[in-house]
């Protein structure tokens, strides 16, 4: 067998969406951390795409599949299929345009509207490299990740910096919660066994497989 392990070798596959207001960096963020890259001319980000990488996660190969949505977003609601079996998200504010962190909270609420409560979110405050023009102070985003129970960050998809921890973080927060639960499950024969993968999307919806390990209200 040797040590090789192919892009479809992975033990999970995550989907992680990015949202936020329109020219935070979103579409920086997700290119920094699926292909290293940065791109200066900022073009709006047309429908919705997806990038995808792998990670290790404890002795896991944990596969991100990182969605990414148009930059028109503040005219209209996201559709419900673009937070659809998402189990982890990153909500971005630019930290100089102090209307985007004002925004973050509408975001916030969209989010939890669409998603399991179980969803893990990381408030990303990014353009962190532009000292001079900040707006935003790490501590008032700090109390307010706190006030919401979100993880928090700030990051720069131009400097590369923190990217790769946030979305880490994510990724290694989400396999808490998606181990917790298999143990909860414990016996029960609609349970996930070891390794196998969670689909996204189609008829094998995280959100459905979500559903085995939950006791009805």
């Amino acid at each position: 067998m040797g040590a090789y392990r192919s892009d479809d070798d992975y033990d999970y596959l995550f989907k992680v969406v990015l949202i936020g207001d329109s020219g935070v960096g979103k579409s920086n963020l997700l290119s920094r951390f699926t292909r290293n890259e940065f791109s200066l001319e900022s073009k709006s980000t047309i429908g919705v795409e997806f990038a995808t990488r792998s990670i290790r996660v404890d002795d896991k190969v944990v596969k991100a599949q990182i969605w990414d949505t148009a930059g028109q977003e503040r005219y209209r609601a996201i559709t419900s299929a673009y937070y659809r079996g998402a189990v982890g998200a990153l909500l971005v504010y630019d930290v100089t345009r102090h209307v985007t962190f004002e925004n973050v909270e509408r975001w916030l609420k969209e989010l939890r509207d669409h998603t399991d409560s179980s969803i893990v979110i990381m408030l990303v405050g990014n353009k962190a490299d532009l000292r001079h023009l900040r707006a935003v102070s790490t501590e008032d985003a700090q109390a307010f990740a706190e006030k919401e129970s979100t993880f928090f960050m700030e990051t720069s998809a131009l400097e590369s910096m923190n990217v790769e921890s946030a979305f880490t973080e994510v990724l290694t927060q989400i396999h808490r919660v998606v181990s917790r639960k298999a143990l909860e499950v414990g016996d029960d024969p609609a349970a996930l066994p070891k390794g196998q993968t969670i689909n996204v999307g189609g008829k094998d919806d995280v959100s459905e497989v979500k559903k085995a390990g939950c006791c009805s209200a």
